[in-house]
């Protein structure tokens, strides 16, 4: 085979085979490949699309192109939920330990944060001796023993995936339907779990901005695990706001136990609830709604906090958190945001938001980057409120004091104050199933 022929094959609206998708990818990986024939393929990809069989394909070659994790042993039991990311979204330190207290097995590898999206690994690491590496013999013994472990994702997970982005992020091929879901798949077809639950945002601070765009992704990864024998369903969730009241790693840490205590955010508290029932209910074969019941009843009669106390233990960190969050790392300063004038906020753009807690320093301009773990906002209006000038709007934490101007001016621009307030908007868009996309 040759990489010119592909390319042309694809450039003129051909369907590639299976070997000839293997043959790309591994090549990829190996080097044999250039980097100006790899984006001449994702450039043709991007105008002529690919078929489901070919995403699918696609998905399969890139996880396979690196580290696999096998949880066969675990059965049905093994579920994994991944974000397409978001502002304030701590959703995986609620239902991680959520599902894996009713009997689900949760061997879970994360990220870390990148601009203004916020990274599970970073969150976790703010609890004091927190352990995000273990060996491939620790991570087995502890998943187990207690049904879950969260980890940080191994070097060599999806190589293909990682140069393959690399380029689109450069060539202007990162709009791309089966590239972007061919993308995230090969992550979590590599991670192992035999059900996986997206949860794709829509909004100012997700990367698909309609709901109608993140129902088309939202569909073509669930094509993507029906056709690689995994369960798959997606819940659309929305992201035009920030996820509950508190952003930065320590303070969405703290906010997550508050949810688990059974306070906090309703919000934040529905969106976790849905995605944990869909865990359930695609690991136990029942209906979401009984699957809702159950992990309701978990929640509110303290069995998720047992296994967060467990979990955070058995890694190596902190449990005394779980029920003294003033142990969790604390900025030495803070600054009260308060409303210059009167009216009622209308919106709070997600993603601006999420570029105020990098100038504090909770988050990354490039992927080396130091983060400070205890800097962030917690915010005390939230879109539909009324506002009196002089209302505090939110509180600024940083432990470098020099950046709180230039955070709060960035913080104020994410607010819009007018005289009506805005028509409700659903937390949650829908559901997509296998039986959806049939």
């Amino acid at each position: 085979m040759r990489m010119y022929d592909i390319i042309k094959k694809k450039r003129d609206g051909g369907e590639l085979s299976t070997a000839e998708i293997e043959f790309f990818i591994n090549g990829l990986v190996r080097g044999d490949v250039p980097d100006y024939q790899a984006s001449a393929l994702c450039m043709a990809v991007f105008y002529r699309g690919m078929t489901e069989r070919e995403t699918a394909d696609l998905t399969q070659a890139m996880a396979e192109s690196g580290d696999t994790v096998n949880l066969s042993c675990f059965g049905d039991k093994s579920v994994d939920k991944h974000s397409t990311g978001g502002v304030g979204d701590k959703t995986t330190l609620i239902v991680a330990p959520l599902a894996a207290s009713l009997g689900c097995v949760v061997a879970k590898m994360s990220g870390r944060g990148l601009g203004h999206t916020g990274g599970t690994v970073d969150k976790l690491e703010s609890i004091p001796g927190y352990r995000t590496a273990l060996s491939p013999e620790e991570f087995f013994r502890q998943v187990e023993e207690s049904g879950i472990a969260v980890v940080g994702q191994t070097g060599n997970l999806a190589p293909a995936d990682k140069k393959l982005y690399a380029l689109r992020d450069v060539t202007a091929t990162v709009d791309s339907l089966p590239l972007i879901a061919s993308s995230i798949m090969s992550k979590k077809l590599a991670a192992g779990a035999h059900s996986i639950v997206l949860d794709v945002k829509c909004g100012s601070g997700a990367f698909m901005k309609t709901p109608e765009d993140a129902r088309a992704l939202a569909a073509e990864m669930v094509k993507i695990g029906a056709n690689s024998g995994r369960r798959v369903s997606a819940v659309i969730t929305d992201m035009d706001r920030p996820l509950g009241t508190h952003v930065g790693n320590a303070l969405e840490v703290r906010e997550a136990i508050e949810i688990l205590h059974g306070r906090g955010d309703a919000h934040l508290r529905e969106i976790c609830l849905t995605l944990a029932a869909q865990m359930i209910a695609l690991s136990r074969g029942v209906s979401h709604d009984e699957a809702l019941a159950l992990v309701t009843a978990a929640l509110d009669g303290g069995k998720a906090l047992a296994k967060f106390r467990e979990w955070i233990a058995r890694q190596g960190g902190d449990a005394r958190v779980a029920d003294d969050p003033s142990l969790l790392p604390q900025a030495a300063h803070c600054r009260e945001v308060k409303a210059e004038q009167g009216g009622i906020l209308t919106a709070v753009n997600a993603e601006t938001v999420g570029t105020a807690c990098v100038l504090l320093g909770a988050g990354r301009a490039a992927k080396d980057d130091a983060i400070d773990p205890a800097a962030g906002i917690v915010t005390a209006k939230t879109v539909g409120d009324e506002v009196c000038p002089g209302d505090l709007l939110a509180t600024l934490y940083a432990n470098d004091e020099s950046r709180l101007d230039e955070a709060e001016k960035r913080y104020r621009a994410a607010l819009t104050i007018g005289d009506t307030a805005p028509a409700a908007a659903p937390l949650v868009y829908g559901i997509v199933g296998p039986s959806d996309v049939r």
